[in-house]
């Protein structure tokens, strides 16, 4: 039995030594990831002015990527309230009956283009019109249609409307058809007054056409400072190589690897990617804070981005830029320094 007491005894005293190395390499390991990110903050303050350099460069094209978005956000946001906005009104003759107009609007429901159809009577736009009158306070005005005469007369003239709400502006065929060959329609229009069918086509065309060009040319000026970014980036790390190559020659000479020589250029890239994605998102929440009210005043619809800009929202754009930042670093400084570290 004593060759295998003395086998038994090897193989414990072997796995005991085993969980000493692990557990030195773990602490070790520890010391090692400590000393590279040390090295790494001291380098970039070493650096300081080429680090500022590749953080500012960094910070412009992670400003430009938020306004792109932001803008093409906005523009379609206001497009699409615009759609909303936008009414086909179909003119009936004045005292067109309740029930001739209930029917009509049935013949129109079944296109399902149609988000929201609603009719008002000869009296009821008589009614809006007053309320309008009172409104803007045209009080001549509204001492004139207080007389019955006056109003017998207004009321023999107001059309009846139908008002029609779509999801595209643009398939209108069925309503135009409708409009153009049922008899029962056909019999009712006013003549005086055509239907409107192209109410702010041009304006929502407009906003649309920004919201493309903001949305292509904002991502074209953004690549484009991309790849500024990435070669400032790759550029500043091998400088910042070449100033220390003779410390990385010492290095390599007392058995340090790859690793250890790697990490601190890659710490120094990922603080100007981290302090340029806050930076980024600093500066475009108070951009848009500063210019919300006055496009605003434009008409132009805020609201979707507000409430992600002025909501704890913020925080994940925030996150967002800041990885994309220490991603796009990272990127450009393991190119740089995987180049310089095959020479040796």
């Amino acid at each position: 039995f004593n060759p295998i007491r003395k086998f038994m005894k090897q193989k414990n005293e072997t796995l005991r030594k085993l969980k000493t190395m692990q557990k030195n390499s773990r602490g070790h390991l520890l010391r090692t990831n400590l000393r590279i990110m040390k090295y790494g903050i001291i380098g970039y303050g070493r650096n300081i002015w080429l680090s500022i350099t590749s953080t500012f460069v960094m910070t412009l094209t992670l400003t430009l990527l938020f306004a792109t978005a932001t803008a093409s956000l906005v523009l379609s946001s206001t497009a699409d309230k615009m759609r909303e906005k936008v009414d086909i009104t179909i003119y009936f003759k004045p005292n067109t009956e309740i029930i001739t107009l209930e029917k009509i609007k049935k013949k129109f429901s079944v296109d399902s283009n149609i988000r929201q159809i609603s009719y008002t009577t000869t009296e009821e736009e008589f009614n809006k019109f007053v309320e309008e009158t009172k409104k803007n306070n045209e009080n001549n005005l509204l001492s004139t249609l207080d007389d019955p005469d006056m109003k017998e007369l207004m009321l023999s003239s107001m059309p009846s409307a139908l008002r029609i709400k779509v999801y595209d502006t643009n398939k209108l065929n069925t309503i135009k058809e409708i409009v153009n060959t049922d008899s029962e329609v056909h019999e009712n229009l006013d003549p005086k007054k055509e239907p409107t069918y192209d109410t702010n086509d041009t304006a929502i065309e407009t906003i649309t056409s920004w919201s493309n060009i903001a949305k292509t040319g904002g991502l074209a000026i953004s690549l484009i400072l991309l790849v500024i970014s990435v070669l400032v980036i790759f550029n500043t790390i091998r400088m910042a190589i070449y100033s220390r190559s003779e410390e990385i020659y010492m290095e390599k000479l007392v058995g340090a690897d790859n690793h250890f020589i790697r990490g601190p250029f890659l710490i120094e890239a990922i603080m100007s990617g981290f302090f340029a994605g806050i930076l980024s998102t600093i500066i475009g929440f108070f951009l848009f804070r500063l210019i919300a009210p006055k496009l605003s005043g434009y008409d132009i619809d805020v609201t979707l981005v507000s409430s992600f800009v002025n909501s704890p929202s913020i925080f994940l754009i925030g996150l967002a830029l800041t990885l994309l930042g220490i991603f796009i670093a990272f990127l450009s400084s393991s190119i740089a320094v995987r180049k310089y570290l095959k020479r040796l």
